[in-house]
């Protein structure tokens, strides 16, 4: 008797945090959910992140038509978009949530229909409801939690595990 070939696969791994950081970082563009002109709110230090990093990146801030940055010789303004719907490039943006998790549950449903590619929930923007929504809507593109490779005590931060994505982003 002949023998078949099976044609199934073996299932492919399962995405890691690692994979997910670095699927992210490697977006064309990205957007901060929560940015603030208040140096001392935690969109503000993120957005600085990515102009630090020379990364095109838009704020979002429904309350604000812009924020400032400081920066040398003076202080520099970035016009906000309300939401991820008002994105310019959603398909091809990946965005940071830094907002109270019942904002970000909305942010998070805006940001699945707007098509956005990836999002990062940051320590402190989420419960378990808004993760798994995200891991669900954004499968190996969402990143949060507390999963392994984290090097932070608060859970995957870009802040804190974001210069070790970029590093691993080549390799994709």
């Amino acid at each position: 008797m002949p023998t078949t070939r099976s044609s199934t696969r073996p299932a492919a791994p399962e995405p890691t945090m690692q994979t997910a950081a670095r699927a992210f970082l490697s977006s064309p563009s990205f957007a901060v959910a929560g940015a603030s002109s208040n140096p001392a709110k935690y969109g503000h230090i993120l957005f600085t992140w990515y102009l630090s990093h020379s990364l095109p990146v838009t704020p979002l801030n429904p309350s604000s038509p812009s924020i400032t940055i400081p920066s040398h010789p003076q202080p520099k303004s970035h016009a906000t978009v309300p939401s991820p719907s008002a994105l310019p490039h959603p398909g091809q943006t990946a965005l940071s949530i830094v907002t109270p998790p019942a904002v970000t549950s909305k942010v998070l449903k805006e940001a699945r229909d707007a098509g956005v590619r990836a999002v990062w929930l940051q320590p402190g923007s989420f419960g378990e409801e808004e993760l798994a929504y995200a891991e669900r809507e954004w499968p190996g593109r969402a990143v949060g939690g507390f999963g392994e490779g984290t090097r932070g005590a608060e859970g995957w931060c870009l802040l804190v595990d974001g210069e070790a994505a970029m590093r691993g982003r080549e390799k994709m």
